[in-house]
C-alpha cells in the first residue's frame, strides 16, 4: 500500500508541476502582451501629443502672420484648444506609466511651420494661403487621430478623449474651409 501511494504521488507531482508551469508561462505571456500593448498605446499617444504641439505652434504662427483681426482671434483660440488637448494627452500618457514630456512637436510640424512662414513671406500675409496651410495641417492631424483611434489596446476613457479631440479638429476643418471660401472672394 505504501508503494502504491508513493507511485501515485510521484505520478501526480509531475502533472501538477507541468500544469503550474503552463499556467505561469501563460500568465507571463499575458503580462508581456499587456506591457507591449501599453508601450504601443503610449507611443501612439505621444505621436498625437507631438501633433497637438505642432498644431499649437502652427496656429501661433498663423495668428502672427495674418493681418485679419478675426483670423488672429480664431487662430489664437485654436492654439489654446491644442494646448488643452496637450494637457489631456499628457495626463493619459502619465496614467499609462509613460513620460509625457514633449513641448516642441515633431520635425514634420516644424517644417510645415517654416513652409508657412516662407509662403506668407512671398504672398504678403495672404489670408487664403494661411488658411490653406492650416487646413493641410488639420487634415493631417485628423488622419493621425483616425489611425490612433483604431488601437484596440487603449481604454474607453482615452478613446473618449481622443474622440472628442478628433471631433474638435473636424470642426476646425469645417470652419477653416468655410473661411477659406469667404477669403477667396
Amino acid at each position: 500500500m505504501n508503494t502504491r501511494n508513493k507511485d501515485s504521488i510521484s505520478i501526480t507531482k509531475p502533472k501538477l508541476f507541468v500544469s503550474a508551469t503552463v499556467v505561469c508561462k501563460t500568465i507571463i505571456t499575458q503580462i508581456n502582451t499587456m506591457e507591449n500593448q501599453n508601450e504601443k498605446s503610449i507611443a501612439n499617444l505621444k505621436h498625437l501629443l507631438s501633433i497637438c504641439n505642432d498644431g499649437k505652434e502652427g496656429y501661433k504662427t498663423a495668428a502672427e502672420d495674418t493681418d485679419s483681426p478675426e483670423l488672429k482671434t480664431l487662430f489664437s483660440m485654436y492654439s489654446i484648444q491644442r494646448a488643452e488637448y496637450e494637457m489631456q494627452l499628457k495626463k493619459a500618457i502619465h496614467q499609462l506609466g509613460g513620460d509625457p514630456d514633449n513641448d516642441t512637436g515633431g520635425p514634420v510640424g516644424a517644417l510645415h511651420r517654416v513652409w508657412m512662414d516662407i509662403k506668407t513671406a512671398f504672398t504678403k500675409n495672404d489670408d487664403k494661403a494661411i488658411l490653406s496651410a492650416c487646413l493641410t495641417g488639420e487634415q493631417s492631424a485628423l488622419e493621425s487621430y483616425d489611425k490612433e483611434l483604431q488601437d484596440d489596446g487603449i481604454s474607453p476613457e482615452i478613446v473618449e478623449i481622443l474622440g472628442e479631440q478628433r471631433n474638435g479638429i473636424s470642426d476646425c476643418i469645417k470652419n477653416i474651409e468655410s473661411l477659406k471660401t469667404q477669403y477667396s472672394s
